[in-house]
């Protein structure tokens, strides 16, 4: 017998925004004496903290400024704004398991939207 979980709700948060939540969620836990920070828990706030360039509303107006270009859906421009690709090598990483490929010209507007924030 196994058990699954339902997904209730999904969104996607970039790196600067989960450093946010996780700062509120260590400040409470900060608080009770008893509760220790569980593994993961530290982990992923250690994470967060070495990984967030951008302040958070930072990092959303640029997952904007990416889905408004042509070939940037919602994943790709969180995956982009949590990387920020400085170039066409690393921009193409992200796009490695699409089905299509990007030209040189799609890719360097791309590259200038990140470089406009990083």
């Amino acid at each position: 017998m196994t058990i699954f979980k339902e997904i209730v709700d999904e969104e996607f948060l970039t790196v600067s925004e989960t450093k946010e939540l996780l700062a509120d969620i260590e400040a409470e836990r900060a608080l009770d004496e008893d509760r220790e920070l569980p593994y993961e828990l530290a982990r992923a706030i250690e994470h967060a903290n070495r990984f967030a360039v951008l302040e958070p509303a930072e990092a959303q107006q640029l997952v904007d400024d990416l889905q408004d270009l042509e070939k940037v859906d919602e994943p790709t421009a969180y995956k982009i704004a949590n990387l920020l690709p400085r170039n066409r090598d690393e921009l193409r990483s992200v796009y490695a398991q699409q089905r299509y490929s990007l030209s040189g010209d799609e890719l360097e507007e791309i590259l200038n939207v990140v470089a406009r924030y990083a």
